[in-house]
């Protein structure tokens, strides 16, 4: 017999159905699994981790120790990222259009962190200018122990950057599969057979 998550497509009126009716339905509950997904969970991450990575790059910015050629990109990405997060947990109420939405979010969150994650392993490489500076000219020992101490901070800051990315890169890629999992526009909709037995009316 059908349960109730489903709903019978064809029906036939019991006169002309055989004593034994094989039909196809649609599991209406296919929206549940994006649920599974805890899409709250990882959306609340995205925004969090994107944030956190958003402030760091201001105060490197700030302080001189970081590319502005490559940070602005990343900045506007990261906002994107944010964005993404914010419709994954919209999507919770299962509304297809949103759902929908949110499987283009997360495709452009993975391109965003795929290319955040490559200008963050560029940026390691970079020598902040106090270095540069440093470099070129007679220093002292205690500068030269500051300029060591701020590439050390450096090359950790970008080297947790690339991590960071990685993983929005993995929550974009697991919403993204569980969005395409509900959405119709990657595959069809699976059908259930079900079985339906017709008895005849009891004879008195």
């Amino acid at each position: 017999m059908a349960d109730g998550a489903a709903f019978v497509e064809e029906s036939a009126s019991p006169a002309q159905s055989p004593l034994v009716a094989v039909t196809f339905q649609r599991n209406v509950q296919r929206k549940q699994k994006y649920l599974e997904a805890e899409p709250k969970a990882l959306g609340i991450t995205q925004i969090g981790l994107s944030v956190f990575q958003l402030i760091c790059m201001s105060v490197f910015l700030a302080k001189g120790l970081s590319p502005m050629e490559t940070d602005i990109p990343v900045f506007v990405l990261s906002l994107l990222v944010i964005i993404a997060g914010s419709v994954a947990i919209a999507a919770q109420n299962l509304h297809v259009p949103t759902l929908r939405a949110c499987l283009g979010m997360q495709i452009v969150s993975c391109g965003a962190s795929v290319f955040n994650m490559i200008c963050t392993l560029v940026n390691m490489g970079h020598l902040p200018s106090l270095c540069w500076f440093n470099y070129y000219d007679n220093t002292t020992h205690e500068s030269d122990g500051i300029c060591h101490k701020i590439q050390d901070t450096h090359s950790h800051f970008y080297a947790e950057g690339a991590l960071i990315h990685a993983a929005l890169l993995a929550i974009s890629v697991t919403l993204a599969a569980y969005c395409c999992k509900v959405v119709k526009c990657c595959t069809p909709a699976p059908k259930m057979p079900v079985i339906t037995v017709h008895t005849s009316p009891a004879q008195q």
